[in-house]
């Protein structure tokens, strides 16, 4: 058996930009076991696989990481839209309906952008056991829960940018990673950095779950319900945010970087 995968960089306008995706559009079942080691194969942070339903425009869509199967993937959504879009697998103009293990997501083209219907993930003000005011020397000026993650603002975006994490450390005191946030100081409203070694991924260029988050977290603070969004990666990410009641409207640009056939047998 002979599969084609596509690697996309989404959030981004530019090749070697923004987050690599492998995408699989999938014209037959594949085992929960093949998947995970095509993910290990590809060794990005997320493989997606993406399969029709019965109904028109509605898809099956999962993620992997190198090392486990996960509920919410942002940036693997934009890219697998994009390269449905590529592959005349969706339209321009008609919406994709996703169902996946967070339930339906919805993508749908936005002038020169992907739009990505999440569900809004809500934060939780709380003081962290071990990093109560500084982490790795950087001043904390508020922490908050996110599921099995932490998000910690930072006092700058300067301060963000250099943050130096110690990955075992953060992996002792999260179930997934860290996420760590400010105002920005420019052309930005806000940046951040994730880092989730708990999940096989010790940076990630720029996360889409993040912002669902994010989202949540800023407004509650400022009340804005829309945001422009940067995660100070090496790679870099740009981002478009807009709440929508319990929705968080993500928006951003991908592109194709590579195209193979991977032999399965």
């Amino acid at each position: 058996m002979k599969l084609e995968i596509g690697v996309v960089d989404a959030f981004t306008d530019e090749v070697f930009g923004g987050n690599p995706a492998a995408v699989c559009l999938l014209e037959q079942d594949l085992s929960a076991e093949t998947m995970q080691k095509i993910a290990m194969e590809m060794n990005l942070s997320e493989t997606a696989f993406v399969q029709k339903k019965e109904v028109s425009g509605h898809f099956s869509l999962r993620w992997f990481t190198p090392t486990l199967e996960i509920d919410l993937c942002g940036h693997a959504t934009l890219a697998s839209a994009f390269w449905m879009l590529r592959n005349n697998w969706a339209q321009s103009g008609e919406t994709i309906h996703f169902h996946t293990l967070s339930g339906e997501l919805q993508v749908k083209s936005h002038r020169d952008q992907l739009e990505m219907n999440f569900p809004l993930l809500p934060t939780f003000t709380d003081t962290h056991p071990v990093f109560k005011d500084e982490l790795f020397g950087k001043k904390i000026l508020a922490a908050a829960q996110l599921r099995k993650n932490w998000i910690f603002e930072l006092e700058s975006e300067d301060a963000v940018k250099t943050l130096e994490p110690v990955m075992q450390e953060i992996a002792d005191n999260s179930e997934e990673g860290f996420i760590v946030t400010a105002a920005g100081d420019g052309e930005f409203d806000i940046v951040s950095r994730f880092f989730g070694p708990n999940v096989g991924i010790a940076e990630d260029p720029v996360t889409g779950f993040a912002h669902c988050a994010l989202m949540d977290y800023w407004y509650q603070k400022t009340g804005k319900l829309h945001l422009k969004a940067f995660q100070a990666s090496n790679r870099g990410g740009k981002l478009d945010l807009e709440k929508q009641d319990d929705r968080v409207i993500l928006r951003g640009k991908a592109v194709s970087v590579l195209t193979g056939t991977m032999t399965l047998d």
